[in-house]
């Protein structure tokens, strides 16, 4: 696994459209809208799932305010495989919640972004994931550990859900852990020699840091 760690405090957020309203879709022109903001990209990975025309398939928050809404309702595909969560980024901390658990405490979220299914919730591995399952897939999650150290994690090589699940609960020490896609992960880390390519994206997750 690669795994990229930030710590509460760092700049922390999502992104999906640039300044015109057109979607960003790749890491080359988020990296420019960072750089436009005086800013450049620590680590970045695909930050939820998308539907076709690339607009969140759950909840998106981007600044306050909320493009898409929350789903609540169990569906097809990894997404609809509830429980699923959502994260939530603060000006001061970040989480990991199980959907109906953000619905019922209705946190302010400067970003936020639903996906599914969840892959830890509360120290236990979601119960639908099978020890001997033989679907492996390169995969990208994200967790927070309990001192607010927050992960984003790929798979160098294809695992399975309940291998990708244990990597968070056991070895992050993550009590909750959200899954955020597979076949289209994706990781852009220049300090571990990682820019990975590929179709463009919805959402995308993304450290940054002011430019020298």
């Amino acid at each position: 696994f690669c795994v990229c760690q930030a710590a509460p405090g760092e700049d922390i957020r999502l992104y999906l459209r640039d300044a015109a309203g057109d979607f960003l879709g790749t890491f080359s022109r988020l990296g420019a809208e960072a750089g436009r903001e005086g800013r450049e990209i620590v680590f970045a990975m695909n930050g939820g799932m998308y539907h076709a025309d690339r607009r969140p398939v759950g909840l998106y928050v981007e600044d306050g305010v909320a493009e898409a809404g929350l789903v609540t309702r169990a569906g097809p595909g990894n997404f609809g495989l509830l429980p699923n969560g959502v994260l939530c980024i603060q000006s001061d901390a970040v989480s990991v919640m199980e959907s109906l658990a953000f619905k019922a405490a209705a946190p302010e979220c400067a970003f936020a972004s639903q996906s599914g299914p969840m892959l830890v919730i509360d120290g236990a591995l979601h119960p639908r994931f099978l020890p001997n399952s033989t679907s492996q897939f390169i995969r990208n999650g994200v967790g927070v550990r309990g001192d607010g150290a927050f992960f984003a994690v790929i798979s160098d090589a294809p695992v399975t859900f309940h291998q990708f699940a244990r990597f968070f609960r056991d070895v992050l020490e993550t009590p909750n852990a959200l899954f955020m896609d597979g076949k289209v992960s994706r990781l852009f880390a220049p300090e571990f020699g990682r820019r990975d390519i590929g179709f463009p994206f919805g959402p995308m997750l993304a450290v940054t840091r002011a430019a020298d």
